[in-house]
């Protein structure tokens, strides 16, 4: 089995960047990398000590900016498998209902 070792997190002006990038705010960011909200995307952004980004939690990010969608319902089906529990909704439609 293959491994990722010797990670460095991306730095604020990175996620700052990508955000940028992507034409996202702050609850579009949180929304993809999996955090509550934008206050704690901002965690990972600013602040007198910001968080590192996991290498887990930048590898969902990753892989929800690069995969299809019939390949992240593959990896859900298989954490569903495994033993995990969740709900999959699309974040858009509830803002353009709003």
């Amino acid at each position: 089995m293959k491994i990722i070792e010797n990670y460095t997190a991306p730095t604020t002006d990175d996620l700052t960047n990508l955000r940028k990038a992507l034409g996202f705010q702050g609850e579009d960011m949180a929304h993809l990398a999996g955090v509550s909200g934008s206050s704690q995307w901002r965690k990972y952004t600013g602040g007198a000590e910001p968080r590192k980004m996991s290498l887990h939690m930048l590898f969902y990010t990753a892989a929800r900016l690069t995969l299809p969608e019939h390949e992240i319902l593959q990896v859900l089906d298989k954490m569903r498998e495994i033993g995990a529990t969740f709900d999959y909704n699309d974040t858009s439609k509830k803002t353009e209902e709003q």
